[in-house]
């Protein structure tokens, strides 16, 4: 997989919001910029697998052809979306044991819940900008 700029702007933005959770919330902590700067880059990673297994199990749903397959889909869709939650916080356990605390299940589901909606805006931020930058030179 080849790193785009907008992957590092992703990496970023999430960093700042990962920033202000930890002057907000108690529970969550990083010990060190480093720290905070590889917790964003790991949910980076994670968040991008998730999408992509979302995006599969969606597709699969739109295009299932009977009901138990389209049932199937919507049960593997609803185990995924909260899994995801635990996913993020065992490995962040994983990887930096207890210098990082992203806090419970409800602070790293609102978290991811900001990242998500931040990385879009960010995104639709820089789809417009190129849109009105094609427009201008073209």
């Amino acid at each position: 997989m080849r790193i785009r700029p907008i992957d590092l702007v992703d990496v970023f933005v999430y960093l700042v919001v990962l920033g202000a959770f930890i002057q907000l919330f108690p529970a969550v902590i990083t010990e060190t910029f480093l720290l905070a700067l590889l917790t964003a880059i790991l949910l980076k990673i994670v968040l991008e697998v998730v999408l992509w297994a979302k995006k599969k199990i969606v597709h699969r749903f739109r295009t299932a052809d009977s009901t138990g397959a389209r049932v199937t889909s919507a049960i593997t869709l609803v185990l995924v979306l909260p899994g995801s939650k635990f996913l993020v916080l065992g490995l962040v356990d994983l990887a930096f044991g207890d210098t990082v605390s992203l806090g419970g299940f409800f602070q790293v589901t609102a978290l991811i819940i900001v990242l998500m909606v931040a990385r879009g805006g960010t995104r639709r931020l820089f789809e417009r900008a190129e849109d009105d930058m094609s427009v201008r030179t073209g």
